[in-house]
């Protein structure tokens, strides 16, 4: 877990056949790109059989690929070359719920007595004939649709395709132990398991208390507390009993955990540290803005973690704003700092491909659009289809990621300002500060599993020590400040003139300028915050 994982989102990595998809085969032809940038894993994005109203988050088949993606055939060539650039594939799970189109729906549909009725959630109209109750869908709207050919509703905590499964039936657990046997099987190393805190719904489908003033982000959703749909207590018995499952192999599987909640309660989705996920991701930090205040999330998810638990740190997704955007307002020092942030905290960090070009989001249209979040709410929301545009490979006509002549699914960025080819050529470029950050975090003990401990810096800066040896400091400011007490050389800088520079005393650091240093002794006298 101390290697560092990049996300794939396929249908916009790399088209291999020309129809303007990305797909398996495009992942293969650019494995040697991942070897190169030291990738330990590589988390796919779904690439299961899916009508795709939410494009593969919406699956018909667990155990089938998805044809325009590919075939079983190829994706099995993918384990295989990924192992032998010591690269491990993951898979997203998505088992809060499946398809409409899926059988094991149809069949739930078809009638009160069917076969598969309880394996969703179904009921009945309250009395004055409302909905079940008051939960609302993520995309808006009732979380209910009713089903005229048998007079009840089904759950959907998202798009009314994507009905909810019934994780109170045994059925469901057994038939997910199966899916998830059937992909370690073929050589997949672990699982991201997508919305993992609310596969559990309250048995009783009580109503959500509306939300309060001191409700964050996290904690509700569209005005309501999500107490009843979500972070139910009985979730972490699916999530330990996949835990055992992962560990009954060989070799053990990693479960990655897709947790959008406050910190508190992230830290329960580790159980005792070792017995649940392996990873969770951190939303109140993808979700900060970029400043020096955000040391406060990174110390209280290390003081709240159990012992022997390890975090997550990513900056983008394909549902989150590209950091160097978000992040870095396409500013590209202030992109080159967050990077080195990612890549020198401790914990597992998760790349989204194009972070380590610094990519950052690309308009599209309207009627280019392919996010049904888009779709449905643009002007108010633009949807996710900016941070889903295709990977600029190089400044080419398609971009190295279709041929020429080749209309992509999605419209490219500035595909000359910014592309793999022309800052693989450039030593000073963020690709290649990525690169060299990743080396240099696998060959430092320190920089790869030591401690983590605030260090007392001047205001805008961020500071910490990672063992006893490896200094990081982050001007996340306008202007340019000094750093005292310290005594060293710098490993590597955001400025890679700085690389090798020896400091006394005193460093200056100029305005969003990051450098990884190592100290001149051991255990030298510093103001350290250990959370």
């Amino acid at each position: 877990m101390s290697g560092v994982l990049y996300q794939i989102y396929p249908r916009s990595f790399a088209d291999s056949n020309g129809d303007g998809n990305g797909d398996i085969q495009g992942i293969i032809d650019h494995l040697d790109h991942l070897e190169w940038l030291g990738i330990d894993g590589i988390w796919l994005s779904p690439v299961t059989v899916s009508p795709n109203a939410d494009w593969g988050y919406d699956v018909a088949d667990f155990c089938a690929i998805q044809p325009d993606l590919g075939t079983m055939e190829e994706f099995d060539l993918l384990i295989d070359c990924a192992r032998q650039r010591d690269i491990r594939v993951l898979l997203d799970l998505v088992p809060n719920h499946t398809s409409d189109q899926h059988p094991w729906f149809l069949d739930s549909r078809s009638s009160l007595a069917a076969q598969q009725r309880d394996w969703y959630v179904w009921a009945d109209a309250r009395a004055d004939g409302a909905v079940p109750n008051n939960w609302v869908s993520s995309f808006g709207g009732p979380a209910w649709t009713l089903d005229p050919a048998t007079g009840q509703y089904y759950l959907h905590n998202h798009l009314v395709e994507q009905p909810d499964l019934n994780w109170w039936n045994e059925d469901v657990r057994k038939a997910f132990d199966d899916i998830l046997e059937f992909w370690i099987a073929r050589g997949v190393a672990g699982f991201r398991i997508d919305v993992c805190n609310i596969i559990i719904k309250d048995a009783h489908l009580r109503d959500n208390p509306p939300a309060t003033e001191e409700d964050d982000f996290e904690a509700q959703l569209f005005g309501q507390r999500s107490v009843y749909n979500g972070n139910r207590p009985e979730v972490h018995q699916v999530i330990q009993r996949w835990r055992r499952l992962a560990e009954s192999h060989d070799e053990s599987r990693v479960l990655i955990g897709e947790t959008p909640v406050k910190i508190d309660v992230l830290a329960d989705y580790y159980g005792d540290g070792a017995d649940e996920l392996h990873l969770a991701f951190n939303f109140p930090f993808i979700s900060s803005t970029f400043d020096a205040a955000m040391r406060t999330i990174v110390e209280e998810t290390e003081t709240l973690l159990p012992p022997g638990a390890w975090p997550a740190w990513t900056g983008s997704n394909h549902d989150m704003s590209r950091f160097a955007t978000r992040w870095a307002n396409d500013d590209p020092f202030k992109a080159r700092a967050a990077i080195m942030m990612l890549l020198s905290l401790r914990g597992t960090p998760v790349l989204y491909q194009g972070d380590e070009i610094g990519l950052g989001d690309t308009e599209v249209a309207h009627e280019d659009m392919r996010d049904p979040l888009g779709v449905l709410y643009w002007p108010a929301y633009a949807g996710r289809d900016a941070m889903r545009t295709p990977m600029q490979w190089r400044d080419t006509e398609g971009g190295g990621f279709c041929a020429p002549g080749v209309s992509p699914w999605l419209p490219f960025g500035d595909v000359k300002a910014c592309n793999v080819e022309d800052q693989h050529k450039d030593p000073g470029s963020m690709l290649v500060l990525t690169r060299d950050l990743i080396s240099l975090r696998r060959h430092t003990p320190d920089l790869r599993t030591g401690q983590y401990a605030s260090v007392g810096a001047p205001q805008g800066i961020w500071a910490w020590r990672r063992g006893e040896d490896v200094l990081v400091a982050l001007n996340l400011g306008d202007h340019d400040a000094a750093f005292e007490g310290f005594s060293g050389q710098i490993l590597i800088g955001t400025d890679r003139r700085r690389d090798a520079e020896s400091f006394s005393g005193s460093v200056p650091i100029r305005a969003w300028e990051g450098l990884v240093a190592s100290l001149r002794t051991k255990g030298e006298r510093c103001k350290t915050l250990r959370p």
